[in-house]
């Protein structure tokens, strides 16, 4: 009974680490911000670039954020798990 207490806390405090995680990334000016649950909150196009040169920029930022937030939740996880 207490190990599942236990468990149901340690879920409650990832799912807390998840909601805060906002991450941004910016390629040759164009700007996209993520949340932890990997849903986009902003994009910012560049208005001096062709549509091939935005696409491929926002492609970019993309990966970059959920890059980022994939390695702060784990980081986030093995410290709760191991009490770092």
């Amino acid at each position: 009974m207490f190990d599942q207490f236990k468990q149901l806390m340690e879920m409650k405090k990832i799912k807390d680490v998840i909601d805060k995680v906002r991450k941004e990334a910016e390629v040759n000016g164009v700007r996209v911000v993520m949340n932890g649950k990997m849903q986009i909150e902003e994009i910012i196009l560049n208005p001096s670039l062709d549509q091939e040169q935005q696409s491929r920029a926002v492609k970019d930022c993309v990966n970059t954020a959920l890059a980022q937030i994939q390695q702060e939740i784990a980081t986030e996880i093995r410290s709760a798990q191991f009490g770092i």
